[in-house]
């Protein structure tokens, strides 16, 4: 029985994974405007309602990539010792995170990020896939606080982060002259926590 959840959601994973490679490809080439949800499907070989089980919507299909990769840097950050400090965690799973990325040969996440970048209607998708990742990250970020006002400061820690994090990824992707690691490590020691 093991055998065939593990099988049922891998098939998962590669159909949520087909359909957000397909959407990034297609707003890229198209415009994010010209694409529909049945050209998304069509792309990756799927039905519209197949599509509509794992997005709701093409925008959310489009940032599957960066949810992805914030839960990847999550599961980093969980596996850092308990005892470092917060934002050394955290500064250590998005450096590893955006080495990770960076290490595309092809580059192809770039390209294609840079060519939806900016885009108006987009701005509320990214907005919820990093409010989405907040509240997990500042569980982590609590546990590893303690203290009497540990909540509140996790809560702010946590925004910080994130806020820095994105904004590191934007100039990145617009200034794409140096490594991501380096831009994400410039960005975070621009930031540091307060006390």
């Amino acid at each position: 029985m093991r055998e065939t959840t593990g099988l049922r959601e891998r098939k998962k994973a590669a159909t949520r994974l087909a359909l957000h490679e397909a959407a990034l490809r297609l707003a890229a080439e198209q415009g994010l405007e010209r694409i529909t949800v049945e050209a998304i499907a069509d792309a990756a070989n799927v039905s519209r309602r197949t599509f509509s089980n794992y997005f709701s919507s093409k925008e959310e299909a489009l940032f599957h990539g960066d949810t992805a990769r914030l839960r990847q840097m999550l599961d980093v950050l969980h596996e850092r010792p308990a005892d470092e400090p917060p934002w050394t965690a955290l500064s250590a799973a998005a450096l590893h995170l955006a080495a990770d990325v960076y290490d595309d040969p092809a580059r192809t996440w770039l390209t294609r990020r840079r060519e939806v970048h900016g885009h108006p209607g987009l701005l509320a998708h990214q907005v919820v896939a990093y409010t989405a990742i907040e509240r997990e990250l500042s569980g982590e970020i609590a546990r590893r606080l303690g203290g009497p006002d540990s909540g509140l400061r996790s809560r702010i820690l946590a925004a910080t982060f994130l806020a820095t994090l994105r904004v590191g990824i934007q100039h990145w992707i617009e200034h794409p002259d140096q490594p991501l690691v380096d831009t994400i490590r410039a960005a975070l020691a621009a930031a540091p926590p307060a006390g």
